[in-house]
């Protein structure tokens, strides 16, 4: 029974590879483009766009006031 187990998990990987990669040659692209998207997530934001952030918040507060 271990030899079916061991030709079973040897085989798989060709077969899961296959069946998780349904992109195919663009799947590269999709993992740079994730890649991609991560970096800019973890970015911090600069200074001067918090502080613009932080006024157009402020600015929708009073609108929402009136």
């Amino acid at each position: 029974m271990k030899t079916l187990s061991k030709n079973t998990t040897a085989g798989a990987p060709g077969r899961q590879g296959r069946m998780a990669d349904p992109l195919g040659a663009n799947s590269e692209i999709g993992r740079k483009l994730k890649q991609y998207y991560d970096d800019l997530v973890h970015d911090e934001v600069p200074d001067r766009f918090a502080q613009l952030l932080s006024q157009l918040e402020q600015a929708e507060a009073a609108q929402d006031k009136d």
